[in-house]
């Protein structure tokens, strides 16, 4: 056989009731749910802001980055809700690399998925209890949402991912907010066809039951730039790229409409220092346009605590060991910024 069986993984059951969420931070979330849930319905006029590392690879890194954007929310509560990147799975270009606290909760050891389950969990709920912010996380594997499905505000499916119908047919089953990212071809009909079948509702197989799900009116739409056949990075930030995308996707009336803008990734060619930058102009030209404010409801920008990035074997405290991502004095620059410039 070509598998290999390694070891039996526990349930989700078994995860949630071994480690089980407690009172106060189940209010904390239903509480922040609802706040994200009326600025992406509009009944909320703040800007979302979902930001943290790369990949969170260290519980105590991850943690003190997390309790510092707490701080920061206080101070700019008016005009920015905050959503913590606690990355646990790591899609790979090639196949290769660090995939994440899942596959390795250590990440200078070999794979441990069974303790990579309960090392992300336990990061999580660690993560909200010291911060109060619920946080969003990356579905590489669309069957080990349930281990976290008690703790997410909000999911992510990435430009490798959207166009996988098993993605597509899971999020449709989710009832919290899901960003689909646009394909690395950046074909936004492709986006839109994602978004519109995770709205509707399906039956499938799934963790081996025979489901039914009610399609999720929260799915909507995040850009994140291009890659075209050149290997070229081509970014659909600008002022006209929004008007433009804004105006196809509400020709397909689906549910809630809504735009997050990636700062990162093809959008800055992968230069993690040109994010403030971005995010300067798209603040801007939501302020440029009404009809742009009404759909673009948020950025996503990948910090931690050190800027720059080393290799999965480096030593240094709060540094990304994937993707680079700005430092905390830059995040913190950066957010009071956004704050100050959104009106």
């Amino acid at each position: 056989m070509g598998f290999k069986y390694i070891q039996k993984i526990p349930t989700p059951a078994q995860i949630l009731q071994e480690m089980p969420m407690s009172a106060n931070l189940k209010k904390t979330k239903v509480s922040r749910d609802k706040e994200i849930l009326n600025v992406l319905k509009g009944k909320d006029k703040r800007l979302l802001l979902i930001i943290g590392p790369c990949s969170a690879d260290n519980e105590d890194a991850l943690c003190e980055y997390v309790s510092g954007l707490s701080a920061l929310q206080s101070k700019v509560k008016d005009r920015l809700i905050l959503i913590p990147r606690i990355y646990t799975n790591k899609p790979r270009t090639t196949g290769q690399g660090y995939k994440g606290m899942l596959h390795q909760p250590n990440a200078s050891e070999g794979p441990n998925i069974s303790q990579g389950i309960i090392a992300i969990r336990r990061m999580h709920l660690r993560a909200l209890a010291e911060s109060g912010l619920t946080a969003a996380d990356e579905m590489l594997y669309p069957e080990n949402y349930p281990y976290l499905e008690d703790v997410l505000s909000y999911v992510t499916i990435g430009a490798r991912s959207v166009e996988n119908q098993e993605h597509r047919l899971t999020v449709s089953g989710l009832d919290i907010p899901v960003g689909m990212k646009n394909p690395t071809s950046g074909d936004l009909n492709v986006l839109l066809n994602s978004v519109q079948a995770a709205q509707i509702p399906h039956t499938f197989i799934y963790n081996g039951w025979e489901v039914g799900t009610p399609g999720n009116p929260l799915t909507h739409c995040i850009l994140r730039g291009a890659i075209n056949r050149y290997g070229q990075s081509l970014p659909n930030y600008h002022y006209e790229d929004l008007i433009n995308f804004a105006q196809a996707y509400l020709k397909r009336k689906l549910a809630n409409p809504v735009v997050i803008v990636d700062t990162n990734h093809a959008n800055s060619d992968k230069d993690f220092r040109q994010q403030p930058r971005i995010a300067d102009e798209v603040i801007r030209s939501l302020n440029r346009s009404q009809d742009l404010k009404k759909i673009i409801k948020g950025l996503m920008i990948e910090s931690y605590l050190k800027e720059g990035a080393q290799e999965v074997s480096g030593k240094v405290f709060g540094q990304s060991i994937t993707d680079s991502c700005l430092g905390w004095a830059e995040t913190e620059k950066l957010i009071l910024a956004l704050a100050d410039k959104f009106k």
